[in-house]
């Protein structure tokens, strides 16, 4: 095991803070991801929070403050489950690297992202038990990890509208997959918002904050945006692009792996389907001549609304390299862009264009 206890084989893009994917392989037909190859996206180092001295504040437009440990939690409010795919903004990256160089950025592959079986308690409960006041229009999370992107460096935060934290499936989470939250997936407590940017699911969650306006925190005001492809993100202020959310519509091949060489005739290519927010995946298909023709995948039946669909299909390799590529829709109708130059931008956020790999002929 590497560090973190992650897989050997993890692509690691920066120590410290820790940020590292799996291959893309180590995700294909897995429903739920090992925590081994659960991806890892920090902006600062990971803290060190005891347990037992830890305490959660909720305060702003509240009627009645609060201040629970987490013990506190588990004995007032109702534990709940909710499966759900987590999606680092930056994932497949890379990609867009490729049209356009994107400077300071990871070059995130397609393993940033990952399904786990969240536990802990709705935060619409907890704030339900605070009473939010009028005017309450976003709720706003504060973690203890400094960030040295921001200048002066500061504490990680970020928020959510209040219409989306009062859904039942937003969570403060404190077990992943039935076992106690690890350190660095954000123990003892975390935010879990499905169908959102993994940035929005704030770690190591120290304060609630109601607000009428959105978070000022550099992560939420500054960073996280989509800004115009002209646009220099070292000019761009507060309140500059549009603010990341809601998932687009997103789908990728896990296997075989880009590159791979393999004989001429059938092979099963499988990969996975992820509809942000409310959408779901109507349906995924794939093309082994760059798009000439395109056969349907079948689509299992995910482990609930939140998370990503796995899919699969046999395609015929025919002599010499091959492109093969695969392109989902959602319930709306709605699928992905062509290409990925249509979607580049200067931090390298939200690519979900068609994935494409090459395989090349077996020698």
């Amino acid at each position: 095991m590497s560090t973190w206890g992650k897989r050997d084989d993890m692509v690691v893009h920066q120590r410290e803070p820790f940020n590292a994917e799996p291959p893309r392989t180590a995700l294909a037909g897995r429903r739920t991801t090992p925590l081994d190859a659960f991806y890892g996206r920090n902006h600062g180092p990971v803290p060190g929070v005891d347990p037992g001295a830890w305490r959660l504040t909720v305060d702003g437009l509240v009627r009645n403050p609060l201040e629970l440990s987490l013990e506190q939690l588990r004995d007032r409010f109702e534990e709940v489950e909710v499966a759900a795919t987590l999606q680092c903004a930056g994932n497949r990256r890379a990609e867009l690297i490729e049209v356009r160089d994107i400077p300071g950025e990871a070059p995130w592959g397609s393993g940033a992202v990952g399904t786990a079986r969240w536990s802990g308690v709705r935060l619409a409960d907890v704030l339900a038990h605070a009473g939010l006041r009028p005017g309450a229009a976003h709720i706003a999370f504060a973690a203890p990890d400094v960030s040295q992107d921001a200048d002066p460096p500061q504490p990680y935060g970020g928020s959510i509208p209040t219409e989306k934290a009062l859904r039942p499936e937003v969570l403060l989470a404190w077990a992943m997959d039935g076992r106690q939250l690890p350190r660095i997936h954000g123990a003892p407590l975390r935010v879990v918002v499905p169908g959102w940017i993994g940035a929005r699911s704030v770690k190591w969650l120290t304060r609630i904050t109601a607000r009428a306006e959105p978070s000022g925190n550099y992560f939420q005001a500054t960073a996280y945006r989509l800004l115009p492809a002209d646009a220099d993100p070292d000019r761009a202020g507060p309140g500059a692009g549009v603010s990341l959310g809601p998932l687009a519509l997103n789908c990728d091949i896990l296997s075989p792996d880009d590159g791979a060489h393999l004989p001429p005739g059938p092979i099963l290519v499988t990969g996975y389907a992820l509809a942000g927010d409310d959408q779901t995946v109507s349906r995924v298909e794939v093309s082994a001549d760059g798009g000439a023709s395109w056969t349907e995948a079948d689509l299992d039946p995910g482990d609930g609304p939140w998370t990503w669909r796995h899919w699969h299909t046999t395609v015929d390799l025919p002599q010499g390299e091959v492109e093969v590529t695969a392109r989902a829709w959602d319930a709306t109708g709605a699928g992905q862009p062509e290409s990925p130059a249509t979607l580049w931008n200067p931090k390298g956020y939200a690519n979900n264009s068609q994935p494409r790999i090459r395989l090349n002929p077996r020698s």
